[in-house]
């Protein structure tokens, strides 16, 4: 019987190990008996002295660690990032980019954004597209998204959609009203919300989707001279996407459906790879630009800031063990390395900080000692010692201080940011009106088809319609002013619905 990589790792794994190691408890003691518990005679109590027990039970109650609040289902995998185009050195002095045909190591996590761990796959919403080079100078995390923009451009209102993206808190169930509700309210999620309810809202898999690391960072180069950049990595498999009717049979079917078919294409060697490119925006041309640079609800036109190729990512190399390679994964926007930097974008200003503070509440202080977050390319030296789950030799007998006198550290002057100047008042700025519409205007009009504009219509009223009526006329409202026709069709196709349960 034919089955697939995934379904024979088993059987892959007793073909490489012909025997059966001894078994042990956690500090190595051989295991006598591990199906029957130490009793009082054969239907007396349990002794507290059975280690193998309680060594089982109390690792077993602890083996969880908490669910990620967003992206908490997802696939992993491991390659490389090779440099194809000399060109980027212009930009970035990125140890990474040095050269034509440098390879650096890389593992990816894709995921879905709302849902829970045991979510299905092929449910309509953004993915995750994150990717940890292990580089000489450290390790940089780009931390994306299968879309180039997102909901919100404040961070303060990153919780609030995010909690209307999960449950009711008294119900406990999924809530249209929660989610229109706040997107009605905020007329700047109008631009991914269509998005969201296109095609592309549903990636057939995670190997036929783009990766986008979405927000504006500043590179410099081996002269201290910056620009404004974006991040994209294209797919080479083409894009595909699921219909409706498809992801709500697979959501049944096979829930798991992206992560089965990630690891079963690189079990059967059919390495996945994306072609990456920049985009470039000079500081010059960022004072002027009619849109806000660093706003995350708009893109940059590739028509006035062409894609520059750079490289490839290839996945090569399916975990070793879930837990520890994907599950443990914890990539930040903060983890730069020379020649890559923060922009003022305000959503990644936020994230700098999210990321670290939610990564050291998972899974601990020493969460980068863990081996698939480890920049082991490099020797790390530094003051952070001690606290829980702290591997290795502790850095030794150094200085736990600085200054000191004792050889512990010196500064390095390649890992500073190049300085720059802000100006300006203090204070709390509303950008809720900051043209919220005219990029999806564009997006409706010259990105889609008008087939592409039907089924958006009609995702989104299959949507809409479980949402309270003065919900759905204040999204028709926002929706209207992307277009008129797109407004008068979302009505018309809601109206039908409404004359239908009549």
């Amino acid at each position: 019987m034919s089955r697939s990589p995934a379904e024979d790792q088993l059987e892959d794994f007793k073909k490489k190990q012909q025997t059966a190691p001894l078994l042990t408890s956690s500090n190595g003691a051989p295991v006598e008996d591990k199906t029957n518990s130490v009793t009082v005679g054969p239907r007396g109590p349990i002794v507290l002295q059975d280690f193998t027990l309680i060594d089982e039970l109390a690792h077993f109650d602890r083996e969880r660690i908490p669910e990620r609040v967003v992206h908490a289902k997802g696939a992993g995998a491991f390659g490389y990032f090779e440099v194809t185009n000399p060109e980027i050195t212009k930009y970035c002095k990125a140890a990474l980019f040095s050269e034509v045909g440098k390879k650096t190591n890389i593992s990816v996590r894709f995921s879905t954004v709302g849902g829970e761990s045991g979510s299905a796959d092929t449910v309509r919403d953004p993915r995750g597209f994150a990717v940890k080079f292990y580089t000489e100078d450290g390790n940089w995390d780009l931390v994306g998204n299968n879309t180039p923009i997102f909901f919100v451009r404040d961070p303060v209102l990153f919780p609030s959609f995010i909690h209307t993206q999960k449950r009711n808190p008294q119900t406990h169930l999924k809530d249209p009203d929660m989610f229109w509700d706040f997107i009605s309210l905020r007329p700047e999620t109008t631009h991914q919300v269509m998005f969201l309810f296109s095609d592309r809202g549903i990636p057939d898999g995670y190997r036929h989707m783009n990766g986008y690391g979405s927000h504006t960072f500043k590179l410099v180069n081996a002269a201290n001279e910056a620009v404004y950049c974006k991040f994209h990595y294209k797919t080479d498999q083409g894009i595909k996407n699921l219909d409706t009717g498809k992801a709500a049979e697979l959501s049944s079917s096979d829930p798991d459906y992206s992560i089965r078919d990630l690891y079963n294409a690189i079990a059967r060697g059919d390495f996945p790879s994306w072609t990456f490119y920049v985009q470039i925006m000079t500081f010059k041309q960022a004072e002027n630009y009619k849109w806000n640079p660093f706003d995350l609800t708009k893109v940059w036109p590739h028509s006035d800031f062409p894609l520059i190729k750079v490289g490839k990512l290839v996945l090569d190399r399916n975990p070793g063990n879930y837990f520890v390679d994907v599950e443990q994964a914890a990539y930040s926007p903060a983890h730069l390395v020379p020649g890559i930097e923060p922009s003022p974008d305000k959503m990644l200003q936020a994230r700098l900080f999210s990321y670290t503070d939610t990564h050291r509440h998972r899974l601990g202080p020493n969460y980068l000692q863990l081996p698939v977050n480890c920049p082991y390319k490099v020797t790390l030296n530094n003051n952070l010692r001690d606290g829980p789950m702290c591997f290795g030799n502790n850095q030794a007998g150094a200085p736990n201080y600085f200054p000191n006198s004792f050889n512990g550290q010196k500064e390095s002057p390649r890992g500073g940011y190049l300085k720059f100047s802000a100006t300006g008042d203090v204070a709390k700025y509303n950008s809720a009106d900051d043209d919220n519409f005219s990029q999806a205007t564009l997006f409706w009009k010259k990105t889609l088809n008008e087939e592409e504009r039907n089924r958006l219509v009609n995702n989104i009223v299959g949507n809409l319609k479980a949402a309270s009526s003065f919900i759905q006329d204040r999204a028709v409202k926002n929706f209207s002013q992307v277009d008129l026709d797109l407004g008068q069709r979302l009505a018309e196709g809601l109206r039908k619905i409404t004359i239908s349960k009549l």
